[in-house]
């Protein structure tokens, strides 16, 4: 009787999970998961950004020279390329983190730290970028006359400053947004599933 007891208890006792092969496997996961969210949000912004001075050169198809000729031009384009060089960084250390061999939990806390590291070195070089292309807008028409800058000088400086504050404050606040939106949920279920390891 008691064996028999015994045999029922042993098979209602459910077989333990090995939650950290769990958590790798959603980790290493190539087409859904935390990491594989973000490679493709990093993939995402390096073709956008690799694209856009192409978009910008084709409206200029009836004079492509007054493009190539544009300090305004290639201040974006350097922009961009410095934007693709950092999210193929990020998609470096992301894909890091899918290829992990074994479960090593210091390891990726410590690729997850970096990444937080690196997105909020992205906001604030996006405010710098910003404030950049401000003050290359108020001084580009003392060197180069471009039809729509010497209309937007011919404004009251107090519109155009309140314009140039309103537009940070916007900028502060959607990338605020945006990177919690495409990066920070993502990394913040990934730290939970790295402390349930």
């Amino acid at each position: 009787m008691e064996l028999d007891d015994l045999k029922q208890h042993w098979k209602q006792t459910p077989v333990p999970n090995n939650i950290n092969t769990d958590i790798m496997k959603l980790i290493q996961h190539k087409s859904y998961g935390p990491v594989a969210a973000l490679k493709k949000e990093f993939r995402k912004q390096m073709i956008v950004m690799a694209l856009l001075p192409l978009f910008l050169l084709i409206t200029t198809v009836d004079d492509p020279t007054k493009a190539l000729t544009s300090i305004l031009f290639w201040s974006y384009v350097a922009f961009c390329i410095v934007v693709v060089a950092f999210a193929y960084r990020n998609y470096r250390i992301a894909d890091k983190m899918q290829n992990m061999n074994s479960a090593v939990r210091s390891n990726l806390e410590q690729q997850i730290m970096l990444l937080e590291k690196r997105l909020q070195w992205k906001i604030v070089g996006l405010r710098l970028a910003m404030l950049f292309f401000i003050l290359l807008v108020e001084v580009v028409p003392y060197f180069q006359h471009y039809r729509m800058l010497d209309k937007w000088h011919a404004l009251n400086p107090a519109i155009r400053f309140g314009a140039y504050g309103a537009l940070l404050l916007l900028q502060y606040f959607t990338n605020q947004a945006l990177n919690k939106h495409k990066f920070g949920n993502h990394l913040s279920y990934l730290k939970e599933l790295v402390n349930e390891m």
